[in-house]
């Protein structure tokens, strides 16, 4: 969700047009002085979200070594798109975002790194429909992956996330999959337009949704078409916000995560265990957290893209 107390400000960089009406701007990386960035950080925020409103961003830009530049993503879910968009269409557009910077940095290095529903996003392009077909990756990381089914249980008023999803339900049986359900049911997510169809991919009913990737009560069978299934030379790096806001307090984080480490490991897959963890005091874009809470996230991150500069998931 887009935090509404971001300070006024201007951040130098390039804007890049990747697509017609789509595109990344690429922050200017100040250790740059004379280096022009070989090797990008693709950021790929949640709902709500867009150009610079995920706070963490510019401190993460900064920190990076003089040969790389983290570049914000916009697709057509951004803002207030969501609603009407999807993971397939999200996972399109990235790839195009992609083929862009692999032709402007041909020898350079490409990490993805989703925040919220772009955690969805990242698990979609690495393992949806026609993944193998998308432009590889170098590496991969997920930041604070969380269930929005269980989220929607936990916010939503007693009866009517039952309400909403029968609503939805009723329009795609008949043939209304693509039309907006009624405003009461999003208001939680700022009443943003949001199709049947949609809905009932987040709100997960059946626990099959297409964006239902990160619930904690999911069976091993649904997460290794997921975690399991990512690919061996794309390294990934999963963080988890130990108070996000988001996620029920029954959830087990590091049982979770454990979890699905395990099921990437089985699937051949590779994960820096070292580097992914639960990040203590972390809420769930860190906008007011303490600066050693920020500080670690950053060093993570900054640490994974350097190991992927160096060849992790190479020969995997």
């Amino acid at each position: 969700m887009s935090p509404a107390n971001l300070s006024l400000s201007t951040h130098p960089g390039v804007l890049h047009r990747y697509a017609p009406k789509l595109v990344a701007f690429e922050h200017a990386n100040p250790a740059a002085t004379t280096t022009t960035p070989l090797n990008t950080l693709l950021f790929i925020s949640g709902l709500g979200d867009g150009l610079l409103t995920v706070p963490y961003t510019s401190r993460i830009a900064s920190s990076l070594p003089a040969h790389w530049s983290l570049a914000e993503v916009l697709i057509s879910s951004s803002y207030t798109g969501w609603g009407i968009s999807s993971l397939r269409q999200d996972a399109s557009e990235l790839a195009r975002c992609v083929s862009h910077f692999r032709q402007l940095r041909p020898q350079g290095k490409i990490v993805l790194m989703g925040h919220s529903t772009g955690c969805q996003d990242t698990m979609w392009y690495l393992t949806g429909t026609n993944s193998t077909s998308r432009p590889a990756l170098d590496g991969a990381m997920l930041q604070t992956p969380s269930s929005d089914r269980e989220a929607m249980v936990d916010m939503l008023a007693p009866g009517l996330y039952d309400e909403s999803v029968q609503t939805a339900r009723r329009m795609v049986e008949a043939g209304e999959g693509e039309e907006i359900i009624p405003r009461r049911f999003t208001a939680c997510f700022g009443g943003v337009p949001c199709t049947a169809r949609r809905w009932l991919s987040l709100a997960s009913p059946d626990k099959d949704g297409e964006d239902d990737r990160f619930s904690s009560d999911l069976r091993d069978e649904q997460l290794a078409e997921t975690f399991g299934r990512v690919p061996g030379a794309t390294p990934l790096c999963v963080l988890l916000s130990g108070e996000d806001e988001y996620t029920p307090r029954f959830v087990d984080k590091g049982a979770v995560l454990d979890r699905w480490i395990g099921l990437v490991k089985r699937g051949g897959g590779s994960v820096d265990e070292e580097l992914s963890g639960v990040i203590p005091g972390a809420t769930h874009s860190l906008i007011e957290d303490p600066d050693e809470v920020r500080e670690d996230l950053v060093r993570r991150v900054v640490s994974f893209v350097e190991r992927c500069e160096a060849g992790l998931g190479e020969g995997s």
